[in-house]
């Protein structure tokens, strides 16, 4: 009885492999595009055309994958690309206003400085019972021409300095103040600070606006002329004003139209050079932190505000400004309530030069205190026909202003950095220590 055959044939799998490795070198051989790995397995030729067509298939691979190691090498090193471009033009310089920190008009009210300057000397002993040397007194002609001291305005004893203790976290703080009411004596409230020396000044300030208060807003052309001479010498294109704090103040290039004021090249040799002569003539205030002239760099048609983003430059240094320009570039359109000129703001501008945030805030907030008090304040212009406060005629002026006093923030595109070589430092120190303001016995801290 005979056996069937054996079943010789089987099925094709769904995945096939190679039954050798020579199998699928072959395959991959004739079927590549890869031009002449054919010749290593169909081809008749001799063994050393195959040694160099192996060799050369060996090569190109090689090739491939260093590619392949130098690109990725590349990628998982984080490469950063920059490219930096720099390029010299002429600028434009900023408006820059000088002040002469002196308001020139003491001798009218000369004595209720002296009576205030008094009253800061008693102070002075009642908190830290310590004597204070006033030095020479004020200069003046003596006649009294014009002297506002005989008027009606008396300085206030109501607004003395204490001291406050508080208990904060179990611990005793002390600090340093004065009372502020309303109009009607009530809403009281301290206005206290840490630092003794920052309270006194407030202090005092505040009695000096409410003196200064007095004086006429009209100015004299004689003593315009004299300050011009004192200050400018061979300037030109500056604009004259008169503030009510920092004095006679010139703003040189306001309008950014002169091509003098244009710089070619950057540095301090291609600058801008000023000599000022700052004359004290012992017209400072007993209490005046500084001495010298005050500036501000700003944008062309730009009221200069000086309270908020001026600096002091001492007498008898060299003083070296460097300026970084900052150009901003907006996206087109409007996002929000914005406005161009001001002209559809519902707020009188007190200021004449092009609108800015600053000068709406202070338009406001003089329009605020015109509503609020019947008074203006000092530091702001007035509308025609307003006067600034003083606490003889509005008493509860000092309450809104250092209760609700808000000032904005702001936009300056130019960054500063001030360098002051001491030259020659050491004759204006001792310029400043004959000047009567003595600073020795006041304590910084309370």
């Amino acid at each position: 009885m005979e056996l069937p055959p054996e079943e010789t044939l089987r099925q094709e799998g769904l995945i096939e492999f190679y039954g050798s490795f020579r199998e699928m070198f072959e395959f991959f051989c004739k079927n590549t595009t890869i031009h002449g790995t054919i010749r290593l397995v169909c081809s008749g030729s001799t063994r050393g055309k195959r040694a160099l067509w192996t060799l050369l298939l060996l090569a190109s691979f090689g090739m491939l994958y260093w590619q392949f190691a130098l690109m990725f090498s590349q990628f998982w090193s984080y490469p950063v690309v920059l490219t930096m471009s720099m390029h010299s033009e002429p600028k434009m310089f900023p408006a820059v206003t000088v002040c002469n920190r002196d308001p020139y008009r003491f001798e009218l009210v000369r004595e209720h400085l002296e009576q205030l300057d008094r009253m800061a000397e008693e102070s002075l002993r009642f908190l830290y019972g310590s004597s204070f040397s006033r030095g020479k007194e004020r200069n003046g002609n003596g006649n009294g021409n014009g002297n506002l001291s005989s008027s009606r305005f008396q300085l206030s004893p109501n607004f003395s300095l204490v001291r406050v203790a508080q208990i904060r976290a179990g611990r005793k703080h002390s600090s340093v103040g004065f009372q502020l009411c309303n109009s009607t004596g009530g809403n009281c409230f301290f206005k206290t600070y840490s630092s003794g020396l920052d309270a006194i000044l407030e202090w005092y300030r505040f009695h000096y606006m409410n003196i200064m208060a007095q004086l006429p807003l009209a100015m004299n052309d004689s003593e315009h002329q004299e300050h011009l001479q004192d200050m400018v010498y061979s300037c030109h294109d500056f604009v004259h004003f008169h503030h009510p704090i920092f004095g006679s103040c010139y703003t040189f290039n306001s309008k950014g139209t002169d091509p003098f004021w244009t710089a070619t090249k950057p540095g301090i040799p291609y600058g801008l050079s000023l000599l000022l002569r700052a004359q004290q003539r012992g017209q400072l205030p007993l209490l005046s932190p500084v001495a010298g002239v005050r500036v501000l760099i700003h944008r062309h048609n730009q009221s200069p505000f000086l309270e908020h983003e001026g600096f002091d430059i001492r007498p008898g240094i060299t003083t070296t400004i460097g300026i970084r320009q900052d150009e901003v570039n907006r996206l087109g359109g409007n996002y929000g309530r914005c406005t161009t000129d001001g002209a559809d703001v519902a707020v009188e501008l007190l200021y004449n030069n092009s609108y800015t945030l600053q000068a709406c805030l202070h338009s406001c907030f003089q329009q605020l205190m015109l509503q609020e008090c019947g008074c203006g304040y000092y530091y702001y212009p007035l509308p025609a026909g307003a006067r600034p406060c003083d606490y003889s005629r509005h008493p509860g002026w000092g309450e809104q202003i250092w209760g609700e006093k808000t000032h904005g923030i702001p936009e300056i595109p130019w960054g500063k950095s001030l360098g002051i070589p001491e030259i020659p430092w050491g004759k204006s120190w001792e310029f400043l220590k004959s000047s009567g303001n003595s600073w020795e016995k006041i304590p910084w801290n309370s």
